[in-house]
């Protein structure tokens, strides 16, 4: 019986799929990302027309030299020195430790779904930088932000319509175009159609009223909106100066972005990262359309990190007194006080104050806790 020639057979490596990691660097970015899931599927820029696709490129490239502004270096340097506490594999390379392994599916998840991201977490984890974190390492420019209050509503996310503007400058007769009267709230802006998605913060959606939630569900959803005026404008047959395409203003500063008989419809759902503390609970129709994780409390191993990532050169020579200031933050009960109350004592007593009982004086007064009932 002639014997069968076995082959050897290799089991392919595991293909990477996270597109985000937290570790502060930049990551080869592809011009498309993943394919979405038939049902978030949106508008398709191929089957745009030249001049739409053209204007969409253009409009990128603006996006991109903004965040190499001087005025927006704060928040690109928020985002560089965003860090996860990670863990040495025997292959040497690196992995997110188990408290913040959630964070980082969360985050590539929610860009391979299309999903809204509900990031919870005490004071000072790191909720807001986590959005900058993504601009910055997946090169998506300038993070859009929205931040909430109680009398916040989505239409101020959405755009913002100067009638009282057009009033004054239709009795002076001056003609001016409908558009210029218009700009694009942060949210409206993120959801114009785009290369690549844009990451928007919705900050402490938690203190908003008590709609919103349900008020951003369509627009979850769907990924659209109409600006009514410029809707009506189209629709009225008797407007002299009526145009089905509008170019208005947004949230980019000196961009502006052409409008479609009224209505914006995004071709890559943004990545939405919405921030709570926790204070109060949503409704069931709104967490279905979110993921949702919450930011660990950093250790000792985590905060070190981050010190590190902020003070860079200077840490080493003061690395002993910054572990000293560690371990002594950890012991005042780290669950009730942020990470910036220890990066504030970090500048003062290692930069500018010498004496150990000023000292003592300052890390009483920047340590009191974040809790109204604790002892300060």
């Amino acid at each position: 019986m002639a014997r069968v020639k076995q082959t050897k057979t290799t089991t392919p490596e595991p293909q990477e799929w996270r597109r985000f990691y937290g570790d502060g660097k930049s990551h080869d970015v592809p011009e498309k990302f993943p394919a979405p899931p038939p049902w978030r599927m949106f508008r398709d820029i191929e089957k745009m027309t030249d001049e739409q696709k053209q204007e969409i490129q253009d409009r990128w490239t603006e996006v991109q030299k903004l965040a190499d502004l001087p005025e927006n270096a704060r928040g690109k340097t928020k985002g560089e020195n965003f860090r996860i506490c990670t863990k040495a594999n025997e292959d040497g390379t690196e992995e997110p430790v188990e408290a913040w392994k959630e964070v980082i599916d969360g985050v590539n998840a929610a860009l391979y779904l299309r999903r809204p991201l509900l990031v919870t977490g005490n004071p000072g984890t790191g909720k807001t930088s986590l959005a900058y974190a993504i601009a910055s390492e997946l090169k998506l420019g300038t993070v859009l932000t929205w931040s909430i209050t109680a009398r916040s509503s989505l239409e101020d996310g959405l755009y913002r319509y100067d009638a009282i503007a057009r009033l004054q400058d239709a009795q002076l007769k001056k003609e001016k175009n409908i558009g210029d009267y218009i700009k694009l709230g942060s949210v409206g802006t993120a959801f114009l159609p785009s290369k690549l998605p844009r990451v928007l913060l919705i900050d402490e959606i938690d203190k908003s009223d008590i709609n919103m939630p349900n008020d951003l569900l369509h627009l979850f959803e769907e990924g659209t909106f109409e600006i009514s005026e410029l809707v009506r404008q189209v629709e009225d047959i008797n407007t002299s100066a009526k145009s089905e395409t509008v170019k208005v203003r947004t949230q980019d500063p000196g961009i502006k972005a052409s409008i479609y008989e009224g209505r914006v419809q995004c071709a890559e759902f943004p990545i939405v990262i919405m921030t709570s503390n926790g204070e109060r609970e949503f409704p069931p129709a709104f967490l279905r359309r979110c993921l949702r994780v919450t930011m660990p409390n950093p250790d000792a191993d985590a905060l070190k990190t981050i010190v590190e990532a902020h003070f860079q050169d200077n840490f080493q020579s003061a690395a002993t007194h910054i572990d000293e200031l560690i371990k002594e933050f950890i012991n005042k009960d780290k669950d009730n006080r942020a990470t910036d109350q220890l990066l504030n004592t970090v500048h003062l007593l290692t930069k500018h104050v010498n004496r150990k009982t000023d000292k003592d004086a300052l890390k009483a007064l920047l340590w009191k806790s974040l809790s109204n009932t604790a002892e300060l």
